[in-house]
Parts: structure tokens; sequence; C-alpha cells
């Protein structure tokens, strides 16, 4: 291109790239929406439900209790609940230990992530 002037299909072929890229990340906004949305009526259901909560289990598809009670400023023992009631079966978390942590992963997220790499 450098040599020969040809810009135009370097050009072209970067736009092209931008808009792939863009439609891809269009369509996986739209996925997490969707997985937002079913989250937020399953969430509903407990007594605690709460948009920062639900905000918070799609930051990063896992949490801590740690995290859960710095984010929502709720004791350590009211965020192990929440992250623990979540986790029983048929809940939108699993529960995971590593060491002594306990790790609550967003399965529906993880697995949504774990597609594109």
């Amino acid at each position: 291109m450098r040599d020969t002037g040809a810009w135009e299909p370097w050009l072209l072929y970067l736009i092209t790239g931008v808009e792939q890229t863009a439609r891809e990340t269009i369509a996986l906004v739209q996925v997490m929406r969707q997985l937002m949305q079913q989250a937020r009526e399953q969430l509903r259901g407990y007594r605690f439900y709460s948009q920062d909560l639900l905000n918070h289990l799609f930051r990063y598809p896992y949490t801590r209790i740690e995290f859960v009670q710095q984010e929502l400023q709720v004791s350590r023992l009211t965020a192990g609940t929440y992250l623990n009631q979540l986790s029983q079966p048929g809940g939108m978390l699993q529960k995971h230990k590593l060491g002594k942590a306990n790790y609550y992963v967003n399965q529906p997220l993880y697995e949504l992530l774990a597609r594109l790499g």
C-alpha cells in the first residue's frame, strides 16, 4: 500500500473489519441483555432483589462474598446469605470452593463469554 498507493483496498479492509466487529459486539450485548432480563425475573423471587445486586452479578462472570459486601454496603453475613441462596439448586449461580475462598459463578454469563475465546 505504501509503495503502490493502493489506499482504497486497505481502507475498505479496515472498514469491513470494524463493521464485522461492531455487528458481533451488538449481537453479544443483545444476548447479555436477554440473560440479564432472565436473571432479573429470577431474582425478583427473592426478598433481597435489587438492581444493584443484578448489576453486580453481570459486571463480572464471578463474584465473592467480599465483593458483594463492599459493593452493596451490606454485612459479610448478609452478602454470604444472598450468594448462598442464589447458588442453591435451580439458582442462577454456581458455588465453587478454591482454597478457603468461595467463588460464585454466573454460569450463563460465563458460558456466553467462554464461547468468545
